[in-house]
């Protein structure tokens, strides 16, 4: 059986028109070899393939794809190796190339790179998971240093503006400081409107800004990727860390976040050739106010409902009957995994906070002061008055005779 290229050679001659006696000669063939490829009744041999190092893992390639959409290769690889895979990178783009899906067309887009301390992007991504076979979601937020490319991610039960204003406190935290502005797309949390081309903030997050000093920008509307750098960690979150990520409650869930951007953190970025850790020491960011124009942020009021109880995040928290603050409202603050309540200026109760929602915790002073329910007096019901019917005097017939006698009727 010939090879591909000879049969291709002896195709090409005998378009030109060279004699089947010629082509034999010059290819140092037999002419009933030659005779035979041009009737096309062989076919070339297929060249045997060679086993793979990556064959005994491809099903487990394809259960990633197909069960958890996981598509980034760098995390593939690094997933196998426990499993005993010892081949490199490209065999595994070269495969996982062909299960990719299509991807829509894209428009090209400038990059610009932002000074030192300039800018800080963040965003919000929607990650489902399934618990017990029923499938529910959380919210990521993801923030990252425009310069740096220091990536910081915390993952929440909701995505209000409270709890965005937090979620932003926790990372100029971990980033060690304020950058002069703020970039994100227009998020009702952020900006109510545009009043031509006027931003009208959402109060709470413009008194937020004010108050750390500062500049809040969106970007223009239906162009996120002016904010690409924030976009694309949105992707990579969804891409690389959260396929197949396994967890217990929240707590457990931020902690395998925190380690993934401190891995990521001190990982070359593709863009800049550098660490996003070395380049941070360049970022000069601003001082994080102190005291109470840092702290009040990270505070919300919840009500206490009439049995003692305050709701957060789901969970139910018994607080101490004295003082007593049924019916009222208090201030609550989480930090480093505490819960603290607090009543004008004063720390009633600090909790240990619980990630799973559903649950019920009393305090055990919850009701150590209230009076059992058989001891109030009772409220006065009500009453009624039951009378007795009028008395009706009953007479004969005669007596009404007797009194019309002698009345002539008209």
């Amino acid at each position: 059986m010939l090879r591909s290229r000879t049969v291709h050679t002896i195709h090409e001659l005998q378009a030109q028109g060279v004699s089947l006696h010629e082509i034999a000669r010059q290819l140092g063939l037999a002419r009933n070899t030659v005779r035979k490829y041009v009737r096309g009744a062989a076919v070339p041999a297929a060249r045997p393939t060679k086993p793979m190092k990556l064959d005994p893992f491809k099903e487990q390639i394809r259960r990633w794809v197909a069960d958890d959409h996981l598509l980034n290769c760098v995390t593939m690889r690094e997933r196998l190796r426990p499993l005993g895979s010892t081949g490199g990178i490209s065999q595994l783009k070269a495969f996982v190339h062909h299960l990719r899906p299509a991807k829509a067309g894209l428009h090209p887009v400038r990059r610009y790179e932002t000074a030192p301390g300039e800018q800080m992007q963040f965003d919000w991504g929607e990650f489902r998971y399934d618990q017990a076979g029923s499938y529910h979601k959380v919210f990521g937020f993801i923030a990252i240093l425009s310069h740096s490319r220091m990536r910081f991610v915390v993952f929440t039960k909701r995505c209000d503006a409270v709890t965005l204003i937090r979620c932003i406190l926790l990372a100029c935290e971990y980033f060690g400081g304020l950058t002069r502005t703020m970039l994100t797309d227009r998020m009702k949390t952020v900006l109510l409107e545009m009043d031509g081309t006027t931003p009208l903030w959402n109060p709470l997050f413009a008194d937020f800004m004010a108050a750390v000093g500062v500049a809040p920008r969106v970007c223009r509307a239906y162009t996120p990727q002016t904010k690409g750098k924030v976009e694309r960690s949105v992707g990579i979150i969804k891409q690389s860390f959260w396929p197949g990520v396994c967890f217990t409650d929240l707590d457990d869930l931020n902690t395998q976040a925190r380690a993934w951007c401190e891995q990521r953190n001190a990982t070359v970025h593709h863009t800049t050739h550098q660490r996003p850790l070395d380049r941070w020491a360049e970022e000069g960011l601003q001082p994080l106010p102190h005291g109470f124009v840092w702290e009040r942020w990270a505070t919300e009021e919840r009500k206490v409902s009439w049995d003692g109880y305050i709701s957060y995040d789901g969970v139910l928290y018994g607080l101490p009957s004295d003082p007593p603050l049924a019916g009222g409202v208090v201030q609550v603050r989480v930090q480093r995994g505490v819960l603290h309540v607090w009543h004008q200026t004063a720390l009633v109760v600090s909790l240990a906070l619980r990630a799973r929602s559903g649950e019920v915790i009393t305090h055990p002073e919850q009701f150590r002061t209230v009076a059992a329910a058989s001891n109030y007096p009772k409220a006065a019901a009500p009453l009624g008055h039951q009378v007795r019917a009028p008395s009706v005097a009953r007479r004969a017939l005669a007596e009404y005779d007797a009194l019309t006698a002698g009345v002539v009727a008209p």
